[in-house]
């Protein structure tokens, strides 16, 4: 059963990290939109990532045909584009050009195709990774005893949190390698646990209303120039509870509580957006910094980065992301026979990140 509203929901996690980083690169409005504050939407993919896998796969037998089944869903969705952006970023120096980000080095090459490293937006790909191996576990946890996955995930955050969330990073001969995953799988945890309820959950009538959107108006308040917290918390975003649970209360409101019909959220401009948003996330980057490089009023350069990113994603979406997933469609057809295929499928949760 799809849910319509995770469309725009996926489609507004983009957009806040395109404005993010354009306010910050061409200081729009002295860069208030910016600072860091794109995190916030790669919280929100982290948090879709962890409910739409729990919410496709606990209720299906954990075998090792569900498993393949699932790794291919996940692999195909993911890896394609990544990987094509990867060995662009490579090969172009080659050739007399830029690369879309500079992975030119065959150690940071490496580093990014076993997932210790990533440039630029590129790190988000990493954990998300990681967060599909992780769930492995969890689906065997919820097929045997599903009250330890409670238990397992309230002493992962709290162990993150004696362990000050780490973040391993270096390099070892070369190889550059900066694990995010400690600091983004709390969010990834919450998610799981919202998905674990969503069928389940009955909202009462009177709470089901489409003004609980008004709740991602949390986000840009939480922006560092605006927010009124005075603790570090709104810099240090990661490493803050309060966020995660800031974000967590958002994320319920939008998807437990605004009506599935809701026009706000259920639209086709968010199923338009929401469909491209993994690529309108890996591939604004290199489009900003040449669009910023532009001797142009910034109001124009962001309405051209802006066309020029959905454009680009509308384009990668149609000639490789929607290909690759037809092509796993028919072999999870031929293979899985007796799964429905539809929904093996799911968008993911970053980058989709």
């Amino acid at each position: 059963m799809e849910i319509r509203k995770l469309n725009m929901l996926r489609a507004l996690a983009a957009l806040i990290v395109l404005i993010s980083h354009f306010s910050d690169a061409a200081g729009w409005l002295d860069a208030c939109l910016g600072g860091r504050a794109g995190q916030y939407g790669v919280m929100l993919f982290f948090l879709l990532s962890g409910f739409l896998m729990s919410y496709l796969y606990f209720d299906r037998e954990f075998s090792k045909q569900n498993i393949k089944q699932y790794a291919l869903a996940r692999g195909g969705r993911v890896l394609p584009l990544f990987l094509l952006v990867v060995f662009i970023s490579y090969i172009s120096p080659f050739f007399g050009y830029e690369g879309l980000y500079p992975i030119s080095e065959f150690e940071t090459l490496v580093s990014h195709l076993v997932f210790i490293y990533g440039d630029s937006v590129l790190w988000t790909i990493a954990p998300e990774i990681h967060f599909y191996v992780i769930f492995i576990g969890l689906w065997f946890l919820a097929s045997w005893r599903p009250g330890y996955i409670y238990v397992l995930i309230a002493a992962s955050l709290v162990l993150l949190f004696l362990a000050n969330f780490p973040r391993p990073h270096g390099s070892i001969q070369g190889f550059q390698y900066d694990l995010h995953l400690f600091r983004s799988l709390p969010y990834f945890l919450v998610g799981v646990l919202l998905g674990m309820h969503y069928k389940s959950f009955k909202v009462p009538e009177y709470l089901n209303k489409s003004w609980f959107i008004l709740a991602l108006v949390l986000i840009p308040v939480m922006f560092p120039q605006f927010s009124p917290v005075v603790s570090d918390a709104k810099t240090r975003m990661w490493l803050s509870y309060e966020v995660l649970f800031v974000m967590s209360a958002v994320f319920f409101c939008i998807v437990f509580l605004v009506p599935d019909r809701s026009i706000m959220l259920s639209n086709k401009l968010g199923d338009f957006l929401g469909r491209i948003s993994y690529s309108l996330y890996l591939l604004h980057m290199p489009i900003l910094s040449t669009v910023n490089e532009l001797d142009i009023q910034v109001e124009m350069k962001l309405l051209l980065f802006l066309l020029l990113s959905v454009v680009a994603a509308f384009i990668s979406y149609e000639t490789i992301e929607k290909p690759v997933l037809k092509l796993v469609r028919s072999v999870a057809a031929n293979k899985y026979s007796s799964q429905p295929v539809d929904s093996v499928i799911a968008q993911p949760g970053h980058a989709n990140r």
